[in-house]
This record gives C-alpha cells, sequence and structure tokens, in this order.
C-alpha cells in the first residue's frame, strides 16, 4: 500500500480516541475550558449517561465573535503562543484539540459571548462535518457547549461503553474532583433532569471545609490533619486522614497540582513512605492535597489525557511531600485525636445491653539472633520510670488520664475527661521503644562494618555507572561501593546494624529505588524492620503486672511520643469510650 495523507476528519477522530475515552472525558475537557475562561458558575446537563446529551454552561469571558469557528478547529487556542508559554503554563487546557475531537465524533453545537459583545453567537457541527455560518443567540456572557449523540459515526467504539448508569458515575467522579480542585467555583449537575450535585461557590475556610465534607466522607475532616506548608519554593495545603482513618482501598486519595488533578507515582511513593509504619498491612491513607508551584518546574504536557506530570526536580518534590506529610503525622499526639470504637445501635433494645466485642489480634514475628543488641534495650527501655508529677493539670485530666487498674494483664484501664480510655500496654510501650530507636540511629552517624569478605556483584553497566554517580548517597547510609569494571561492583563496608543481612541483595534494591526514584530509603527501611523486631521483644510483655505508677508512666510516654496511636505495624495502641457511649451501653437516660 502506498502513503498517502490522512484526512483532517480521520485525524481528529484518532486523536479524540486518545482523549475522549467515555463520556466523562468530554465533561472533563469541557469543565476545564470553562475553568480556564474564569468561571465562577458552571451548570451540567447530562442525558442517558452523557450519551444522548452534554451541556455545560458557564459564566465564564466567552469567545469572541471571529473566534467561534477558529475554536473548533484543531490546533487552535488562546492559552500558549509560544515554546516558552508551553513550559510554564498555568491552564488547565492548552493544546486546542479538545472541540475538534468532540466534533469529530458527535454533534456538536457551541454558543458563546464575550464581555464586551453586544450579543451572543452560536455555530454548530453537523452530520457531514460541516461548521454552519454563526448566528445570532440570547444569551448573557459565558459559554454553552452542547453534545449530542457521542460516538453516533464511531460505533465500535459506542458499543464498549458500560451502562448508563457506569457512565453516568464517571461523570459524577470527574465533576467532584473537578469541584473540589476549584472550591471558588459554583457546580450544579443534572442528570436526565434530575439535580445531583449543587455546589455553591466556597470562598471561606468554613465553606471549604463543608464542600470538603459534602464530597468526600463527612468523618473525613473528623480523622484528618490540616496542612499548611510553604517551602523551598513549594505550597503544600489540605488533608491527610489518620492512620486510623485508612482505607481498604485507594479510594480516597486527591492530589492537585496547580489545580490541576494527577495520577504520579512520585507523591503515592512520597505519600507511602511517611505512612509506611503506621499504617496496618493493605490498608491505604485518605488524603486530600493541593501543591502549588512554579508551573515552569512542572511539565504537563506528559499525557495525552493530562492525567500524568513530570516534575523538573522530581527529587526536591518528593523530599518536600514526604517531610512535610510524616512531620504532621509525627506531631498527632493522643491530645489531638480522639479514635472511637463502633457505636453499636442499640435504639429498640431494652433489658440488656449490646454486646461489646475490641480485639486485639496478635501477629506472627520473626525472632531474630541480636540478643546483644537486645541486652542494651532491656536495660534502658523496659523499665518504665514514672514522671515527677503525676497530678491533674488546672485544665483536667492529661489527655490518656490516669491509670485505674490492668485488665487480663494485657490492657490499661484509663480515665480522662472524655469517659473511658484503653490502652494495649505492649503495642503503646513498642511504640515507644521504637520512636527511640529510630531517633538515636537518626541523630548518631551511622557505625558501619567492614565484611570479611567483600562481595562481588555483577551488575548491568547502567547500573554500575549509577553506583559510581551515587557514592555519596552510598557513603551517607553506610554503603561503601565500588566498581571493580565495566559491569562489576564490589561491597566493602556495610551499616554495623546489618552486618547479617544480604549486602548484595541489599545494594540491588538501593540501585532500584534510585533508578526509579532518583533516591532510596531502603537502608533505613530495613534498618527500621530490625528496630520494630527490636521494640517488639523490647517492650513490655502481656501478662506483666504493672503497678498504677508504671502504668501511669507509660502513659505520660505516649503522650510525649510521636504516631503513639499506632504500633509499629499499624495495629491501634488505645482507643476511647465517651461517657454519651458508656450510658448508652447501660441506657442511661431513656
Amino acid at each position: 500500500m502506498r502513503i498517502h495523507q490522512l484526512s483532517p476528519q480521520l485525524v481528529n477522530q484518532i486523536a479524540a480516541g486518545e482523549v475522549i475515552e467515555r463520556p466523562a472525558s468530554v465533561v472533563k475537557e469541557l469543565l476545564e475550558n470553562s475553568l480556564d475562561a474564569g468561571a465562577t458558575r458552571i451548570e451540567i446537563e447530562v442525558e442517558q449517561g452523557g450519551v444522548a446529551l452534554i451541556r455545560i454552561r458557564d459564566n465564564g469571558c466567552g469567545i469572541h465573535p471571529d473566534d467561534l469557528v477558529l475554536a473548533l478547529s484543531p490546533h487552535a487556542t488562546s492559552k500558549i503562543r509560544s515554546l516558552d508559554e508551553l513550559e510554564r503554563v498555568a491552564s488547565l487546557g492548552f493544546r486546542g484539540e479538545a472541540l475538534a475531537s468532540i466534533a469529530s465524533i458527535a454533534q456538536l453545537r457551541l454558543a458563546s459571548r464575550a464581555h464586551d459583545a453586544d450579543r451572543g453567537w452560536e455555530i454548530s457541527f453537523d452530520a457531514n462535518h460541516r461548521v454552519s455560518a454563526p448566528q445570532p443567540a440570547a444569551l448573557t456572557t459565558g459559554t454553552v457547549v452542547e453534545v449530542r449523540e457521542l460516538f453516533y459515526n464511531t460505533p465500535a467504539r459506542r458499543k464498549f461503553l458500560r451502562t448508563e448508569k457506569t457512565e453516568f458515575s464517571h461523570i459524577d467522579t470527574v465533576t467532584r474532583r473537578l469541584a473540589m480542585s476549584h472550591c471558588g467555583v459554583g457546580i450544579t449537575l443534572r442528570h436526565n433532569g434530575r439535580v445531583v450535585l449543587q455546589m455553591q461557590p466556597a470562598t471561606q475556610i468554613q465553606d471549604r471545609e463543608q464542600r470538603v465534607a459534602d464530597l468526600l466522607n463527612p468523618e473525613f475532616l473528623a480523622h484528618s490533619v490540616t496542612i499548611d506548608h510553604e517551602g523551598a519554593g513549594f505550597h503544600l495545603w489540605g488533608w491527610i486522614g489518620l492512620p486510623g482513618f485508612s482505607r481498604s482501598q485507594a479510594d480516597m486519595q486527591y492530589f492537585f497540582v496547580n489545580g490541576r488533578t494527577v495520577r504520579d507515582r512520585l507523591v503515592t511513593h512520597a505519600v507511602r513512605q511517611a505512612y509506611h509504619d503506621v499504617l496496618y498491612h493493605g490498608r491505604h491513607p485518605a488524603y486530600l492535597l493541593y501543591l502549588e508551584m512554579n508551573p515552569a518546574a512542572v511539565d504537563v504536557n506528559v499525557h495525552p489525557a493530562k492525567h500524568e506530570v513530570r516534575f523538573r526536580q522530581s527529587n526536591l518534590v518528593h523530599d518536600f511531600l514526604f517531610t512535610t506529610i510524616h512531620g504532621a503525622l509525627r506531631g498527632v499526639r493522643p491530645a489531638d485525636s480522639t479514635p472511637s470504637t463502633t457505636q453499636s445501635d442499640v435504639a429498640g433494645q431494652r433489658g440488656s445491653a449490646p454486646a461489646r466485642s475490641i480485639v486485639q489480634q496478635s501477629m506472627p514475628l520473626q525472632l531474630r539472633d541480636h540478643a546483644a543488641l537486645y541486652t542494651a534495650l532491656q536495660a534502658t527501655e523496659t523499665a518504665v520510670t514514672p514522671p515527677p508529677n503525676q497530678e491533674p493539670g488546672a485544665d483536667g485530666l492529661p489527655p490518656l488520664g490516669l491509670a485505674l487498674a490492668q485488665l487480663h494483664g494485657v490492657y490499661i484501664l484509663a480515665q480522662n475527661d472524655s469517659g473511658l480510655v484503653m490502652v494495649d500496654m505492649h503495642a503503646a510501650h513498642e511504640r515507644i521503644t521504637y520512636e527511640r530507636l529510630k531517633e538515636e540511629w537518626q541523630t548518631d552517624s551511622v557505625i558501619t562494618q567492614p565484611l570479611l569478605v567483600p562481595e562481588q556483584l555483577r551488575v548491568s553497566r547502567s547500573e554500575a555507572d549509577l553506583a559510581e554517580e551515587s557514592a555519596s548517597l552510598f557513603c551517607k547510609v553506610g554503603l561503601e561501593v565500588d566498581r571493580t569494571g565495566p559491569e562489576a561492583l564490589v561491597v566493602r563496608r556495610v551499616p554495623a546494624l546489618l552486618n547479617r543481612s544480604d549486602a548484595g541483595s541489599l545494594v540491588r534494591d538501593v540501585l532500584s529505588d534510585v533508578a526509579e526514584h532518583g533516591r532510596s530509603t531502603r537502608v533505613e527501611e530495613t534498618v527500621n524492620r530490625l528496630f520494630a523486631t527490636m521494640a517488639c521483644h523490647g517492650s513490655v510483655r502481656a501478662n506483666r503486672r504493672l503497678s498504677i505508677e508504671e502504668m501511669n508512666a507509660l502513659l505520660r510516654d505516649m503522650e510525649r511520643t510521636a504516631m503513639s496511636g499506632q504500633c509499629n505495624h499499624g495495629r491501634p495502641t488505645w482507643t476511647q469510650l465517651s461517657l454519651t457511649e458508656l450510658d448508652r451501653l447501660f441506657l442511661r437516660g431513656r
């Protein structure tokens, strides 16, 4: 077959295949255009899941009458004019493909009135792919885009669409994400004539929090930490869920860069690292975060649908996110959060209280041979020393209260201003010991130990080059790695704590991390796993009887220790029963 030029219509349909996957893609592109136009109110009307009709009306700046026809041409835009502007683009859209792509696979009508025009004008794109002449239209300042019969001329694409309910759920998700990214914009969403979502502009912090509560889980803000931090040219603000509010799926994770929704592996990795020793295995953190930065420092022209970005200083962004989120989590103390047990509904039950079960399941842990290291730990950590003052302060009892008794040698029962506190003493002391070990490791220089027989490694040439370039990073974490040939490395020294680990595997893992993320926390993670084991075996054990003074000392240590709400494996260390919950159990006040 000879080479030939594709028709403009086919080119647009190919482009649409990359950008327009389903009705929700149309809504996303049109909403972004409205937001770029400075709209403060947007109305979305959808019929039959967006296949029959998508109509979006906004009060933005509008389109000049002479530009209406040009707006439906491919690669026509008002947002950029040069490569320099592309590299620092701040608008959500910039390629000039959306309207042309949509018009190639649907029946489209475009009506608009510019802010300085005395009337509106409209054009349409018919089934023969012809643009009509502009006609006068009665409308206020803003733009109306009407899309009918999506994929009518590409039946293969249409048959892959799901049910009306599924397609609308995707539209609802897109709308909610954009509503969270631009809280100052009022948004109304209708499906088949019924109002599904209506958000008023939220400019005050209280209104913004209410919008977040309405769009996400109402419990999210009550179980989250507020973040607002600037540094290194970045501004990160929003909310991160407490470890106890973790999810079984990553379905409550929202991250915006300069108002743009992004899914980025670097961001995901930084957040997971910040939560790594406070989440139970298989759980996912919840967060809603906004990162504001210089548009020139992030490349948004990476993905056809603009879901992904590329940070020009990825290491700096990763470290800023990790440090900010991890610092916020470490700042949480029992005084800041009160975990509550699941409330039982006792309505209609009389004569007996509902059964209530609070279970701490044991976790199998591998015992490693670090007897010498445990000796020092046992001498300094297992004896809990009471603080000099245990009297209630002027404002009442301490956050975790004062100890009342010990239950079955496992739990500490304490009374605070809210009611009854129950503490898993082993899990709590395990976290305290773990944090102290980590602090000592981070404040002291890493003690290294030479290998009796240096370990030879066969690697690829690129890995050997990377190891040579990353010599300072290896040295920082206590690894001495030299290049001995084009595809050969030798490991000479390792951290003393890891003298029994597989040095070769550790170096390979570090190289893999550096290649993918530009950095590695592999050594720190390995050391932390060792500390977790040491802390587990060096903490107070079940069935050990503690005096009231020792129990109070443990409670005070918890209040002073970062992340003391969870043990090293992510299980809760304490829970609270309020007086209201206790009254409900005994049907008081009925």
